[in-house]
């Protein structure tokens, strides 16, 4: 970002030229101002069909690089984990890289290794279980054998002993990112706080302990022929392919998979809603205080979603953001701060996160964010404001889309959230179409300062650094 404002113009000369270098299709969308030329609205070519056992295929051809994604998409995440089962999505995650029946023990890496991948893991969230991997296009067969052999014949090879290391792995994962982090669960807090018991969202994706040790082998088959089905997948190869050889590929290794039952995954209220303001008093054995504001906001791209990212860029992304210039570079009160739209499908939450600097009391923090939000409820922001967090976002979304295995996860992203994987033309449209007026008005309706969760975190010597919840108030 430069240090002067980017003026509304500019946005759309960035995102022209960035379409244009992408080759993209272009369709006009509306501007962020009036009298400027309108965006180019990209939209990605892609073909689109399903396998007789149900496994959705999208196919992308781009010649510019001679490299192909691989991108598989489980439509299984921390939120459909029955009672007692927290942790189960992430701990079959890792299951998955094991070994499976014709890939022996720890050996799946070690074949991308050998065949020039770049970029090659697994991630869960509340909503989804991802794969991917980015190999030299002529690798393909190779990628497509891996996945197909995981996905259709891993059961054959996964045993009682595979299931216990990775338990231990997820367990130590736990304990070095939550239980002996600084603030590290005070997320689990909120979310406690802020979603029932009985709702999907409730508990965090890494999973309990309690529910960890409790499990058996046979539960993570059982969850494997749950939710690890063809025809509860979808499968992405973008790249540098021929498609009619794509295809042949995808029908020679993927086909003979059998259909299961059509899994049935979790809903719950969309979204959550406070009735009144809670707060949570938490000690840490950390050397500052923390402030965190939650508030229950909509799902992932619903009206008002792309408002309140634009709205949190304003607020506290660079140093001439609203929260960031007058609590750490103005007054001097706060070490960082930052704000962000965490988005999912079910409901999602819009959070402010300050650092207090030593010796300075978090009630005057809390005081000042309060009345930074007050003023953008009451006042829209000023049109450069609104231009630069439409510059960040969406040249993010552009910059993102040049590398094949974001391109890959897009497509795979926008299918499950929004039932069309082209949907990356219409995300580009919402942030570009919002008006300073709609970030005020969202922030009233959503960002209401007696509907939220208030966190306070207070150093305390021989206290868990990870925190202590002390009292939830009312």
């Amino acid at each position: 970002m430069p240090a002067r404002p980017m003026p509304s113009g500019s946005v759309t000369r960035l995102l022209g030229a960035l379409a244009v270098s992408l080759a993209m299709v272009s369709a006009p969308a509306p501007s962020a101002r009036a009298g400027a030329t309108p965006v180019a609205a990209p939209a990605l070519s892609f073909e689109r069909y399903v396998l007789s056992n149900g496994l959705e295929v999208i196919l992308h051809e781009d010649h510019k690089t001679p490299l192909v994604a691989v991108n598989v998409w489980y439509h299984v995440g921390s939120k459909d984990e029955p009672a007692g089962k927290n942790g189960f999505a992430h701990l079959f995650e890792h299951v998955m890289f094991q070994g499976s029946k014709h890939v022996a023990e720890d050996t799946f890496f070690k074949y991308l290794e050998r065949a020039g991948s770049s970029d090659r893991n697994g991630t869960t969230n509340t909503d989804r279980t991802n794969y991917y991997e980015t190999l030299p296009s002529n690798e393909l067969a190779l990628a497509l054998w891996l996945e197909s052999d995981r996905m259709g014949w891993l059961l054959d090879h996964a045993n009682d002993d595979t299931f216990k290391s990775q338990r231990d792995v997820v367990k130590n994962e736990r304990r070095q990112n939550y239980e002996n982090a600084p603030y590290g669960l005070v997320i689990q807090f909120i979310r406690e706080a802020l979603y029932p018991k009985d709702h999907p969202y409730h508990r965090l994706t890494i999973g309990t302990p309690q529910d960890l040790d409790a499990a058996s082998f046979q539960d993570v088959t059982a969850f494997f022929r749950t939710w690890y089905l063809p025809n509860n997948a979808t499968l992405v190869v973008a790249g540098d392919i021929d498609k009619k050889a794509a295809r042949a590929l995808i029908a020679q290794y993927f086909e003979a998979i059998p259909r299961g039952p059509d899994p049935k995954p979790a809903k719950g209220p969309t979204p959550v809603k406070l009735d009144h303001e809670k707060r949570l008093e938490v000690e840490a054995d950390v050397e500052l205080a923390r402030v965190v504001v939650t508030w229950p906001t909509p799902p992932q791209f619903a009206p008002g979603d792309g408002e309140l990212d634009l709205l949190a860029e304003v607020l506290s992304s660079g140093k001439t953001s609203r929260l960031f210039k007058r609590l750490v570079y103005d007054l001097q009160i706060a070490q960082d701060v930052s704000a962000y739209q965490g988005s999912s499908m079910l409901s999602s939450q819009f959070e402010v996160v300050v650092t207090v600097k030593k010796g300075k009391d978090p009630k005057t923090v809390l005081k000042l964010v309060d009345e930074e939000l007050a003023k953008v409820r009451e006042k829209p922001p000023t049109d450069d404001e609104l231009a630069r967090a439409k510059a960040k976002i969406l040249s993010n979304l552009i910059f993102d889309a040049e590398r094949i295995t974001s391109r890959a996860n897009a497509f795979n992203a926008y299918a499950h959230a929004t039932g069309d994987p082209g949907w990356f033309d219409k995300d580009v449209a919402r942030y570009e179409r919002a008006t300073a007026a709609d970030l005020s008005k969202t922030a009233a309706t959503w960002l209401a300062p007696d509907k939220r969760i208030v966190t306070i975190v207070l150093p305390k010597k021989g206290a868990p650094r990870a925190g202590r919840l002390l009292e939830v108030k009312p």
